[in-house]
């Protein structure tokens, strides 16, 4: 993988602008906020967002790929101040993803399918050959 950083841009912070990568392709469905038998055990944003975080690298898992292989993620969200305000957000996906930046897009809707979900999220892989 290589990210793709024009010289004369400012740096993003938490993210990449663009990556490029050669490999087999894995895509995540939108993950949300449930655990594996889809039962909500966080009602908060950060603890939501934190089972996504885990639900995404046990797909990922499945292809034996982590979160080193993601190279795109976009972000479903209906609570665009529960997002900017939790200081946990960094913290947990520091801690579950390590320093990996893959491209992101975070975009505010007026809900999702599952009435209780409050984040969702999809992902792209890619395992170099």
């Amino acid at each position: 993988m290589r990210i793709l950083q024009p010289a004369d841009w400012a740096r993003p912070r938490g993210y990449s602008n663009g990556i490029e990568a050669r490999g087999r392709m894995i895509f995540v469905a939108g993950q949300i906020g449930w655990d594996k038998d889809q039962r909500f055990s966080a009602k908060d944003f950060a603890g939501q967002f934190e089972q996504a975080l885990k639900n995404i690298l046990a797909v990922l898992r499945e292809a034996d790929a982590g979160p080193e292989h993601i190279v795109r993620m976009t972000w479903f969200i209906t609570d665009k101040k529960a997002y900017l305000s939790d200081k946990r957000i960094g913290e947990i996906y520091r801690r579950i993803m390590g320093r990996q930046f893959p491209t992101m897009s975070v975009v505010v809707v007026a809900g999702l399918i599952e009435d209780d979900a409050l984040i969702e999220i999809e992902t792209t892989a890619v395992v170099p050959d």
